[in-house]
């Protein structure tokens, strides 16, 4: 075998053996050139495609920005041993965030909710480096981050550094959204972080201490013990319903003088809170709460904050209302990180409120950039924008029908195209399409199918497009589905896009990512609470709470945070929470 024909086969060694396949160079070549002079010259031509062939199986570097939902799952399904993979967060651990209304309360401990990413990355058959740093600037015409350290205390400064890369994944998640409303930035509390957790904690205890004091008049009792949750999503709901527990489970038991002067506000825009959950969970959790003495304040929008007061202003008449607070805990949805909004604009995406990228995650407009999770959404294509090429290609002889076969060969090429045609269709929105569909299968085989009624049923569909919700199950899926595809990215790098069956151009060798919705929880406190699956099934009452504490143990991230998890629950259970400010 000669050197040149050495190289060609056992190209690998190079790459995962570099120190092995000079030695094998050297081997190869001497055996092949005799000694001399010309095995010396013949050996160095082959140290030299040795080392050309080292480059071009170089280890591709990843950076993945953000340890949450999105930026973890990714990490934990990658199994390519062929990438260098960089991770750079603020934060050097990953937090369950749906137990985060847990925490505020003493429920859950911080620290059991939390896992550090080198623990989670420690065994990985690739190469993970970790920076605790916040990218503060994406350059991607020149494939660049730039990132400052987290670490400014008792060090001389910040450190500023920058990584460049083959590709990247933003997972940074978004941040609360004010939509500018005067002072919630300076006196409201946000529930996004741990931080924000141990944060809302502590007021509520400062609160209770206060109003215990001698010298506190009733007045400003009322007002201290005053807690006003703005947001009637999941989110503040659960946190409401939290608050209510630790309030009168626990905290009126060590100061029974306050329990007259506590107050629990919760204030929606719309006219109803869970407003994404069925009618039925939304018109229950609005009796339970009313039941428990939660003021809940439907058709009000918040104007304005001030150190002691939110100004709300009343839809249906527009009376502006002032309310005296103690704390108010800002859920309004989610807002796009001010380096988002400026990579947005680097890569042509104005005006919108999160990156868009394509059904492979993809952003729109920038080679090898990927993103995911709340600081993203996908663009799907809208179906009509390919239907007539796609129809063209099985009308083969221009006659503007299809055959019985033909149909349905063409639909399955669209529902693996377009996914939101099965999603609607599963729902029954589309009723003209699904007329359509029915028809066809009771029509004679031999009777043609005109393709201009298909597009006009198609059209509905285009019509009912939405963007997938900013929760936590949606990036996880993401980050599993995005390591599935660099894990297998020699397949993926061919243009992956197209219909299954139209493969011309050799497209569509990967699947565009599918969101699964496997169902919501909304824990309504007193250990009730709803459970809505897909196809409109609910289940409301003690029976769901358990269900909750069961799936959500299970999806903790590690079985160290499952165990610390679950003994918290226990203690709980046996103790009562904790009213510590630690």
């Amino acid at each position: 075998m000669s050197g040149y024909s050495f190289f060609q086969r056992f190209p690998t060694v190079f790459q995962t053996h570099p120190m092995l396949g000079r030695v094998l160079v050297v081997c190869a070549v001497t055996a092949v050139s005799g000694g001399g002079l010309m095995a010396f010259s013949d050996a160095r031509q082959k140290s030299m495609y040795a080392k050309s062939i080292q480059r071009e199986f170089k280890k591709k570097k990843v950076v993945v920005v953000g340890t949450g939902w999105a930026g973890t799952s990714f990490l934990k399904e990658l199994k390519n041993p062929s990438y260098d993979v960089h991770v750079v967060s603020p934060r050097n651990y990953f937090a369950f965030t749906p137990l985060l209304p847990s925490v505020t309360c003493g429920t859950v401990e911080a620290r059991s909710i939390v896992e550090p990413i080198r623990s989670i990355t420690k065994k990985k058959s690739y190469d993970v480096h970790f920076e605790e740093a916040k990218c503060y600037k994406i350059d991607a015409e020149n494939k660049k981050v730039y990132c400052q350290s987290s670490q400014d205390k008792n060090f001389d400064g910040k450190e500023e550094f920058a990584l460049d890369y083959d590709y990247l994944v933003i997972a940074m998640g978004a941040q609360s959204n004010t939509f500018n409303t005067p002072g919630v930035m300076e006196h409201a509390h946000f529930l996004k972080e741990v931080d924000d957790a141990l944060g809302i904690r502590k007021t509520v205890i400062d609160a209770f201490e206060r109003a215990s004091l001698p010298s506190i008049s009733e007045e400003e009792k009322k007002r201290i013990l005053h807690f006003v949750v703005v947001g009637g999503g999941p989110t503040g709901v659960e946190f409401a319903a939290e608050l209510h527990d630790y309030v009168y489970d626990d905290l009126v038991k060590l100061y029974p003088q306050s329990k007259d002067y506590v107050k629990i506000t919760l204030i929606e825009a719309g006219n109803h809170i869970l407003n994404m959950f069925d009618k039925r969970i939304s018109a229950f959790a609005e009796e339970k709460f009313q039941r428990d003495g939660i003021n809940v304040k439907t058709g009000s929008m918040v104007v304005k904050v001030s150190d002691k007061e939110i100004s709300t202003k009343v839809r249906a008449t527009g009376e502006v209302v002032n309310i005296p607070y103690g704390m108010v805990v800002w859920s309004t949805g989610i807002g796009t990180r001010p380096e988002i909004a400026d990579f947005m604009k680097q890569v042509g995406q104005t005006n919108r409120r999160v990156l868009a990228t394509d059904e492979w995650l993809r952003v729109e407009g920038c080679d090898n950039v990927y993103a995911l999770g709340d600081c993203a959404t996908v663009n799907q294509r809208r179906v009509m924008e390919d239907i007539s090429a796609i129809f063209s290609k099985a009308d083969k002889n221009k006659s503007g029908t299809l055959n019985i076969k033909d149909f349905h060969d063409v639909m399955d090429d669209i529902l693996e195209r377009y996914p939101q045609v099965k999603l609607y269709l599963k729902k029954k929105k589309m009723k003209n399409f699904a007329a359509l569909l029915k028809n066809t299968q009771e029509n004679d085989q031999n009777k043609p199918i005109e393709i201009d009624n298909v597009k006009t049923a198609l059209t509905e569909v285009d019509s009912q497009m939405k963007n997938l919700p900013p929760t936590a199950q949606v990036a996880y899926q993401q980050g599993q589905y995005l390591a599935d595809c660099f894990n297998r990215m020699e397949q993926c790098e061919k243009n992956p896009e197209g219909p299954l069956r139209f493969r011309e151009s050799g497209r569509h060798r990967f699947h565009p990512f599918r969101y699964r919705h496997l169902g919501q929880f909304a824990p309504l406190g007193g250990e009730q609470a709803a459970f809505q699956l897909p196809g409109d099934w609910v289940s409301i009452g003690h029976s769901s709470q358990w269900l909750w504490y069961s799936v959500y143990a299970s999806k903790l991230v590690s079985w160290r945070t499952r165990m610390l998890v679950i003994s918290d629950w226990g203690r709980r259970f046996i103790f009562g929470r904790d009213s510590s400010k630690i």
